[in-house]
């Protein structure tokens, strides 16, 4: 038997299929089984899989529609709703519900329903794993027209970006919402999307079929796979019993050159080092500049084998704005600037252009690494590349939560962190832990939650970065990303936008293994 056959065969535990026409298909060009290799799509996870919780997000967005989601240009598009209004302010909503979505029960999909959705995600008592949106009202004007009313545009932005699905009234008006995450529903969804609930076998796998009443193009898949791995993922990957697997490690692919590597963003967060603006050594703008010029970073994230398309950056972003081509040129690469700027400051080196010294002081401090993929290896190189200009950096891993307390206290000279989005107001605000001080910077981040549209917004990252770009109180390494291995013979996916399979199912499609 072939090592192909012998890979055919162990999908047949998932897709029912004869160990016959398995090895037909291996050894044919064409023929049914071959259609059934091009009609199967099986994703490996790590672990059991559950439809609650971010870890369900993905599973939900196949069997769930939401109201709208946001297209390739980054604006909004209908999916439940076939037109909607909106204030100038981005806070009431009239969203027109399309006639033709049923529930996969066959009963209609309703304004009822979005009405149902929408204060179970506004309720304070619901369930933590339900997301919180600060909605004002919600009244139901007919069958398929509702109008919302939202605290703020970005609560808005937030509920209706595509991530919150919603859920049929019929099946679960009266239930508890502070049990969501215990309800039976999930053991066996009614949703609305491409695909139905088909099965699901604890610890081994959840099937999920086409269903034939979708109102958008018909699936490319008859069925979607997710194969719960409970050891490592790359062996699944390796025995061809899977044909994609998301969240992998980017620094781990097979050598084959039998799969292909996509990466994407991880939201808006950033790998950065957060300096002590009040460290006897780094307080210096111009030395924390000089550091950040001396880090190739591109190298550093082809390094850790990300895209060249994913961006270096120096401040905070969304990814709207790396779509539209918004983010402003980071700092260069440029060692000998950086040497100039050392030496500026006094920091020379001694004879034979060794380490760096001022007034007897050598340039030495520690860098704290908290236990992040790829963070150990992002920090041995930024220890080489500053040895290379003089400069002494202790590298020193610790448990996350040390490193956390660290910091709090200030007991720290850098550390090498993740930043979300909404933490750049606390690193960087008036009561900065870093010591930094800039009330242009933190007039700017406090306006962030309470902007009115995206461009607003858009244009405060870029103001705040213009000004990180000369003080560098931060000094961004590489966007946090998530990194898709998928077989070749998986068609569709893209760095940086198309990573995620499920979210891109629409774009995806399998050849036949033809050989």
């Amino acid at each position: 038997m072939t090592a192909t056959v012998a890979r055919a065969i162990e999908r047949r535990r998932f897709l029912g299929i004869s160990a016959g026409a398995l090895a037909a298909a291996a050894g044919c060009r064409s023929g049914p089984a071959a259609s059934a290799r091009r009609s199967t799509l099986i994703i490996a996870t790590y672990g059991e899989r559950n439809l609650v919780g971010i870890d369900g997000d993905d599973v939900k967005n196949l069997l769930f529609q939401p109201l709208l989601t946001l297209n390739d240009d980054w604006e909004l598009e209908g999916r439940l709703a076939e037109r909607w209004e909106s204030s100038p302010d981005g806070r009431d909503w009239t969203i027109h519900l399309r006639h033709d979505i049923r529930w996969h029960d066959g009963a209609p999909v309703t304004a009822h329903d979005v009405q149902f959705t929408l204060e179970l995600l506004a309720n304070p008592d619901a369930d933590e794993e339900l997301g919180r949106h600060d909605i004002d009202s919600i009244t139901v004007l007919d069958e398929v027209t509702v109008r919302v009313r939202f605290a703020s545009w970005r609560a808005s932005q937030s509920a209706l970006d595509g991530y919150e699905i919603i859920l049929p009234k019929h099946r679960l008006a009266g239930l508890d919402p502070k049990q969501y995450a215990r309800w039976d529903f999930w053991t066996h969804p009614v949703g609305n999307g491409p695909y139905r609930f088909a099965r699901y076998v604890p610890h081994t796998m959840m099937q999920l079929d086409a269903s034939p009443d979708y109102y958008r193009d018909k699936p490319r898949f008859e069925h979607v796979v997710l194969k719960f791995v409970q050891g490592d993922a790359m062996t699944e990957l390796l025995s061809g019993n899977v044909d994609v697997l998301p969240n992998a490690d980017p620094g781990r692919s097979p050598a084959d050159g039998s799969w292909r590597r996509y990466s994407g963003f991880y939201g808006h967060q950033v790998s950065a080092i957060a300096w002590n603006n009040v460290h006897p050594i780094l307080r210096d703008p111009g030395v924390r500049r000089a550091l950040t010029l001396a880090i190739n970073r591109r190298e550093l994230t082809r390094l850790l084998n990300l895209p060249d398309v994913i961006p270096i950056l120096d401040g905070p972003f969304t990814r709207r704005m790396v779509r539209r081509g918004k983010i402003p040129d980071p700092l260069p690469y440029d060692p000998d600037q950086a040497e100039a700027l050392f030496d500026a400051a006094g920091w020379r080196r001694g004879a034979g252009r060794g380490a760096r010294a001022r007034d007897g002081q050598p340039f030495q401090f520690t860098l704290l690494v908290m236990g992040e993929r790829g963070f150990s290896q992002a920090a041995v190189y930024v220890q080489e590349a500053l040895r290379h200009v003089g400069v002494e950096m202790e590298v020193q891993g610790m448990d996350n939560g040390v490193v956390r307390q660290r910091f709090r206290d200030g007991q720290f000279d850098a550390v090498l962190m993740v930043v979300a989005a909404g933490a750049w107001r606390t690193l960087l605000g008036a009561h900065s832990p870093l010591g930094y001080r800039n009330a242009r910077v933190a007039q700017l981040l406090e306006r962030v939650p309470m902007v009115s549209d995206a461009e607003e917004e858009d244009e405060i990252d870029v103001e705040v970065t213009r000004i990180l770009r000369t003080e560098v109180p931060v000094t961004v390494l590489f966007p946090r990303v998530t990194t898709t291995l998928a077989s070749r013979r998986v068609h569709g996916l893209s760095s940086p936008w198309r990573v995620n399979p499920i979210w891109s199912i629409e774009d995806l499609s399998l050849d036949d293994g033809r050989h």
